[in-house]
């Protein structure tokens, strides 16, 4: 805990007067995107495998924890001692099968004995009204998108196995089309959506993160789309026919390149 003694006292120095600038002027709310730009480079630190890049990561997200707590103390509003305090006595509350009697014989039992104090904990009835719990706005959309379909699964609203969100997705692009030659915006709007939920069910049957697909299917187009640029600074060719030439070998070289690594 030293070190967490020594990161609290740096903080308190920067927002101390004569200290940063730019830590004084800072709030909760112009805080809060670097909050979640941390939050993502850990995910990324993670999915990479990096230990290193994990560790210095998840100190930059502790930092902008430490900072807020700091903030909120100067505001009296709490500290980083109650934050501890809260969260601590959160799990402590929440794992009656290790703090108290409560036997859990698995991660199902787990999860339905967190959901049930959650919902005493904010005096909500000990059976929710609906499956569908409450999530945070700020959720990107995809996961959102994952975990309400997983929460209606639970009373077995899904489909039995994968053909049936396949099946949905081809039904959404037919419609998705139907807008598109309607001219309807808001209907097109509407079938996009429908058609992203579908496929994010897709991804839920084979265990499969949407979001990953998704920033793996923008990386390997940044790629391509690098390899393309780098062709046409050697030609005056804009066409749209030489540019598919253009993206099916780009395309071509990273599949040769990928199948080369796996020999």
């Amino acid at each position: 805990m030293e070190q967490m003694t020594r990161l609290k006292g740096i903080i308190d120095r920067l927002r101390s007067p004569g200290g940063c600038p730019w830590d004084l002027e800072q709030t909760p709310e112009t805080l809060r995107p670097f909050l979640l730009e941390e939050a993502h480079e850990v995910a990324e630190a993670i999915l990479a495998g990096d230990s290193q890049e994990i560790c210095e990561e998840l100190g930059d997200l502790l930092m902008n924890v430490v900072l807020q707590a700091r903030i909120g103390e100067e505001r009296g509003t709490f500290t980083l001692e109650e934050v501890a305090e809260k969260i601590s006595d959160k799990l402590v509350r929440r794992h009656p099968h290790v703090f108290g009697d409560t036997v859990a014989a698995d991660s199902d039992a787990v999860r339905r004995n967190w959901d049930r104090i959650k919902r005493q904990e904010r005096g909500e009835a000990d059976e929710p009204e609906s499956v569908i719990r409450s999530l945070p706005a700020s959720l990107p959309a995809l996961l959102r998108a994952d975990r309400v379909g997983a929460m209606a699964a639970e009373i077995g609203f899904d489909w039995p196995d994968a053909h049936g969100p396949l099946e949905k997705l081809e039904e959404e692009v037919g419609e998705t089309r139907e807008a598109v030659e309607a001219g309807d915006l808001v209907a097109i709007g509407q079938e996009v959506g429908d058609l992203l939920f579908a496929a994010t069910s897709l991804c839920r049957k084979f265990g499969i993160d949407s979001e990953e697909a998704l920033r793996d299917s923008i990386r390997r187009f940044e790629v391509r789309f690098r390899r393309i640029e780098g062709d046409l600074k050697k030609s005056s060719d804009r066409s749209l026919e030489h540019l598919d030439q253009l993206w099916a070998l780009a395309k071509s070289e990273e599949t040769g390149s990928v199948s080369g690594e796996e020999a």
